[in-house]
């Protein structure tokens, strides 16, 4: 794993460094440590780091867990699909909308929901940073120093002092070594770095959702300009049909009936504009929040063709089996279930004995007896104590069972939960492509529709101009093209943006961060002038290798 050599090098080497120190006293003549004691405390701390470092480690380890997955998509069968994979990495390419590229570009790198999740991979790294130091000695202190005492002249030690108020140092260093025996702190490790994991497929499906919802920003935009184009194109329609109205009226060859009719519907139509340029404004408000700009116009941004994406004419899908390896949310929710069977390791431990190494080395001097504070740091005023240490918490009273069983618990339900994602997945990718292949064939009727509502206008025009047919026979024939008009361009808005549901769903987009930065410079830079981060902020460091 990752970072195993860096413990395996500085824990030996500290465990070395100090036997040769307390060598050196041995060899030296100063009989700190006998000869016997320091041979059998070697063997047995030089075993306890093997036992630690490389043999056991309670708990379960992981495997993925099985997930029902269907063989081949409903639709599979249709000529507009096909089930070989494709690269999903610029997924809105097929669109062949330049607009549409700059505004996902655009988003890619100024929106601040990824930038958010960015910073929390890096936080990830941090967390991770924090549990392997747990396997080296955890309690490491400087200690020191100064009081002043005044003993009680009735106290039994009082008369082999030489005052009653005298001063005392002291000065030296206290250190705690937890010995990883059960491998508690290496599952944590495990469960940490899993979460790293997670927060990277976190940024993932974050980049997914961002690129989905750009596009489907866009295709609103598009649509609603289309809608917008299509009620005013009618209502210079309608306003000439009010014209005839009150030319025949004035001449006498019909009611004012008529007049008031088309008067209506001319207004009716009129009045649909503002509500739909207020959508319009809307949907160009959320695309601007996306990507990281205050609500705006956005029109040098959408420049060029104003017309609605079109799809391209067959889309691969691949096959279900594809979404576990490229579903960034089905890839998250696995990591945090490996996370929380690392967490029943770091419970189990707790019910066996835990081994430690302690020790204090310090000077310390008093003038109560003959002496000064000043000869704190004189070779004779030095003391120590050091040895093994073991913990076992027997009389738990079943907190420590209960505790591993919250734990396991929790780990079932991130199975199930796992397995919900997959099945929720694979709904997602039928849906859309449901969605998508069915607007296709509403539009193909829709712009059959639209040419006969084209010519029934025109017949029933002609027809009111030379006084066939009534006034309300031209009203039903331009609401009918209105709505078919309406209707169609909806639909293909629709037919667009189900595509774009079908790649989210397929998990499409995030694949143009790799080799890529997370986290913006400029961020970094801010990061820096608060805080020493080391080398943590380089992409190789922070950036968790799939």
């Amino acid at each position: 794993m990752p970072g195993h050599d860096i413990i395996d090098s500085y824990g030996l080497a500290t465990v070395l460094y100090g036997f040769a120190g307390a060598g050196y006293f041995w060899d030296t003549g100063e009989n700190i440590i006998p000869r016997k004691i320091f041979i059998q405390c070697f063997l047995v701390i030089l075993s306890a780091y093997a036992a630690g470092w490389g043999c056991i480690k309670v708990g379960p380890d992981f495997t993925r867990p099985d997930a029902p997955v269907s063989a081949s998509w409903l639709e599979s069968r249709d000529e507009r699909l096909s089930d070989q994979p494709a690269n999903y990495r610029t997924w809105w390419h097929a669109f062949n909308d330049p607009a549409l590229n700059r505004i996902i570009d655009l988003a890619y790198r100024q929106n601040l929901t990824l930038k958010a999740a960015g910073l929390r991979v890096l936080e990830g790294r941090a967390l991770l940073g924090i549990s392997v130091g747990m396997l080296f000695p955890q309690d490491q202190r400087l200690t020191g120093s100064y009081e002043r005492n005044r003993v009680s002249g009735g106290a039994f030690q009082a008369g082999a002092l030489t005052q009653q108020i005298y001063d005392q140092a002291q000065a030296g260093i206290a250190v705690s070594w937890e010995i990883d025996f059960w491998g508690r702190y290496r599952r944590d490790i495990e469960s940490v770095r899993n979460l790293w994991k997670a927060s990277l497929a976190d940024y993932d499906s974050a980049l997914v959702s961002l690129t989905a919802d750009a596009a489907t920003f866009y295709i609103a935009i598009r649509t609603l300009e289309k809608r917008v184009d299509i009620t005013r194109q009618n209502t210079a329609i309608q306003k000439e049909s009010l014209g005839i109205a009150e030319a025949r009226y004035n001449a006498g060859t019909t009611s004012e009936r008529d007049v008031e009719q088309a008067r209506t519907q001319f207004m009716d139509t009129q009045a649909t504009t503002p509500l739909l340029e207020g959508q319009l404004r809307q949907a160009k408000n959320g695309l601007s929040v996306l990507l990281g700009l205050p609500p705006g116009d956005l029109t040098d941004l959408l420049s060029g063709t104003s017309d609605i994406p079109t799809p391209p004419v067959r889309v691969a899908v691949g096959i279900p089996a594809d979404l576990l390896r490229r579903r960034p949310d089905i890839r998250s929710t696995e990591y945090q279930a490996a996370s929380q069977c690392a967490r029943i390791g770091v419970a189990k431990a707790d019910l066996l004995p835990a081994f430690s190494l302690v020790g204090t080395f310090d000077f310390l001097a008093t003038d109560a007896l003959k002496s000064s504070t000043g000869d704190l740091f004189r070779w004779n005023n030095r003391q120590y104590t050091w040895g093994p240490v073991g913990n076992w918490k027997i009389l738990n009273y079943g907190r420590l069972y209960n505790a591993v069983r919250v734990e396991d618990a929790r780990f079932q339900q991130l199975i199930v939960s796992y397995q919900n994602t997959v099945l929720k997945a694979q709904q997602e990718v039928e849906d859309a492509l449901a969605g998508f292949l069915r607007s296709q064939e509403r539009a193909e009727f829709l712009a059959e529709s639209l040419k006969s509502a084209k010519a029934s206008l025109n017949i029933a025009i002609a027809q009111y101009r030379e006084g066939v047919a009534d006034y309300t026979t031209v009203i039903s024939a331009q609401q009918a093209l209105l709505n078919a008009q309406d209707s169609l361009a909806g639909t293909l808005g629709d037919v667009s943006r189900y595509l774009t549901a079908t790649y989210r769903a397929l998990g499409g987009g995030w694949q143009i961060r790799e080799n890529m930065d997370l986290v913006p410079q400029e961020t970094k830079d801010v990061m820096l002038e608060r805080t020493n981060w080391g080398d943590l902020l380089k992409p190789s460091v922070y950036i968790p290798r799939d």
